[in-house]
């Protein structure tokens, strides 16, 4: 079986390294090389709502009028500044803009396979600095191992249906996103009914609410500082320098910004840190249920702890009252992230403090309210990550597919041979 692995396409591959039936050449004997741009079309000037896609350095990002290849697979290669080295699939009628180059495929290699193999990091040779592009020379010059074109096509169908279904869930996931944030405007300016259902809008029923600081909110609501319906401490971690070893390695979990940041408004119950007796005598451990909020860096960034840790100073901990739910209360700082980033002082790192979260305003309905509204966000927060997780999953494969079909590691029966172009 073959060593070749996934690296860049620089070096030089010998026969010995590939699997039965593998060829290696260099791409200069297998595409032709377009320069893109070749139109002079420009976003500005010749973008129309339908029409040819047209392919920028971002990829298939509008459509023009007129077509600098038909009936043609290729890929495009983004050549100059932050893409450079991303690839594109292109096929049927299509055209380039300025800062990209169009590789045009030969009988021999499929378009989509070449679009597989040349769209990983660290493929294409760059130069320059703090500009980095890609030369034509360094595209013919790059070296390509592939099998015969009944398994490309078959390799590039995997990869293909694997990506079809990967968009499919990314666009549930736009979906629920939408549906959550409507939800979340409705469940917090029109509130929760004793029987489940939203309360009529104000327009529909406006003896239902009144004016706050916050808005029109229900008539039952009331407006509370969150110093007064919570506990808001802040985290600490007095050591100098802060990774000094004595303190760390034993029972007691220690989480920093990054972590809260990475929760994404969930529940926390995972970390990558432990501090010892001595480092939780130096710290502050925050309980079950607290919410923990970012101050420093990523303003207001929130979770739920589903575990007690120790936490630093760059983290502030928010335990509810009796009476108060932490998912409903964690909503409502979320809500305010805008506010608390503008209270920020603009400097090199953007920080709040006590004093900006203990008079935050935010609207407190009764217990039983805070329940309904909790428990109708986790529903549809639930359906959301099932779907993240999905797509994360489902990412994760494509990587270990990409490399073993890409490599010949793992081999694909052709069956029949696909209909259409041989490059197709």
């Amino acid at each position: 079986m073959s060593n070749y692995s996934l690296g860049p396409g620089y070096r030089a591959i010998s026969q010995y390294e590939l699997p039965d039936q593998w060829s290696a050449k260099r791409l200069g004997d297998l595409v032709t090389v377009s320069q893109g741009g070749k139109l002079g079309l420009t976003k500005e000037s010749d973008y129309v709502s339908n029409g040819i896609p047209a392919y920028s350095a971002a990829g298939q990002d509008g459509f023009v009028g007129h077509a600098e290849f038909r009936d043609q697979p290729g890929v495009v290669l983004s050549a100059i500044g932050a893409n450079c080295g991303r690839c594109f699939y292109a096929d049927g009628d299509w055209t380039t803009l300025a800062n990209v180059q169009a590789i045009l495929p030969s009988k021999e290699l499929n378009a989509r396979f070449l679009y597989y193999r040349a769209n990983i990091e660290n493929y294409w040779t760059r130069s320059g600095s703090a500009q980095p592009f890609i030369k034509p020379s360094s595209i013919k010059t790059s070296w390509i191992a592939f099998p015969e074109l009944p398994q490309q096509r078959r390799i590039a169908e995997i990869l293909l249906t694997l990506d079809e279904v990967i968009e499919q869930t990314e666009a549930l996931i736009a979906k629920h996103q939408q549906i959550k944030a409507g939800l979340m405007h409705d469940l917090f300016t029109r509130g929760v009914t004793p029987d489940g259902h939203l309360r009529p809008t104000r327009e529909q029923a406006p003896d239902l609410y009144k004016e706050s600081p916050l808005g029109w909110i229900p008539k039952e609501w009331e407006i509370s500082q969150l110093g007064e319906v919570a506990e808001v401490n802040r985290g600490k971690f007095t050591i100098r320098p802060r990774n000094d070893p004595r303190f760390y390695g034993g029972q007691y979990p220690f989480i920093q910004t990054g972590d809260v940041s990475l929760a994404n408004g969930r529940v926390l119950s995972t970390f990558s840190q432990t501090l010892n007796q001595s480092g939780l005598a130096v710290s502050r451990l925050f309980d079950e249920g607290t919410i923990m909020v970012t101050i420093a860096a990523n303003i207001a960034d929130t979770c739920v702890l589903g575990l007690p840790v120790c936490a630093p100073d760059s983290l502030v901990g928010v335990l509810p009252n009796k009476g108060q739910v932490s998912r409903f209360l964690q909503l409502c700082i979320s809500r305010r992230k805008s506010w608390l980033e503008a209270r920020a002082p603009q400097t090199a790192q953007k920080n709040i403090n006590l004093e900006d979260l203990r008079p935050l305003l935010i609207p407190t309905p009764c217990q039983h309210e805070q329940e309904a509204i909790a428990a109708i966000y986790e529903c549809v927060d639930f359906s959301l990550a099932a779907s993240e997780q999905m797509v994360e999953k489902l990412r994760q494969q494509k990587h270990g597919l990409m490399h073993d079909l890409l490599t010949g590691t793992v081999r694909v029966k052709t069956g029949q041979a696909s209909a259409g172009s041989a490059n197709g």
